[in-house]
């Protein structure tokens, strides 16, 4: 299977933000890999020394909780350890320790993936900062343009009727 036959799209999907860093599931990079997850967690700790605390670690018991209930997973078939997750730098890793042609392509895929996310979140950074200009601009005239609005409307109400006396004899009864 060939780079072409992995979607960056697919592979995007399966990357999530814990701790405040983007990482993969160890099982999910195990699929994409065409490996076990524990074959695949074999070869990462068979090579620890490429795979530091901030390239890899376990899951916490609430963030495997808050997991669950973001990607409404209702159950990962009876893990009985907690998952691994990879950085992106873990993954670059892993096609170092997984030697096949498919772990290259599979590597090329998430790393564009990984690209593509970062592009997308500096252009939504971009869009809120913009926002936010547009916001405060529209704060500092609010006043002005309520001022115009309401002469506007005072213009467009038809004026109050004149109380025209009765001409003529009034006679009292």
């Amino acid at each position: 299977m060939g780079e072409k036959d992995i979607s960056v799209e697919v592979v995007a999907t399966k990357i999530l933000l814990v701790r405040g860093k983007k990482v993969m599931l160890d099982k999910d990079l195990a699929e994409l890999y065409g490996v076990t997850t524990g074959e695949l967690n074999q070869a990462a700790r068979r090579n620890r020394d490429r795979f530091p605390a901030d390239f890899m670690y376990h899951l916490t018991k609430q963030e495997v909780i808050n997991l669950k209930s973001q990607i409404v997973i209702s159950s990962w078939g009876g893990v009985r350890k907690f998952p691994y997750v990879f950085t992106e730098q873990g993954v670059a890793m892993l096609s170092g320790v997984l030697h096949s042609k498919r772990a290259v392509a599979v590597n090329i895929a998430i790393m564009r993936a990984f690209v593509k996310l970062r592009e997308i979140l500096l252009t939504h950074k971009d869009l809120a900062e913009k926002l936010e200009e547009l916001e405060r601009k529209y704060e500092l005239h609010e006043k002005d343009i309520q001022a115009i609005f309401g002469a506007i409307k005072s213009m467009l109400e038809p004026p109050p009727a004149k109380n025209k006396g009765r001409l003529g004899f009034y006679v009292e009864k």
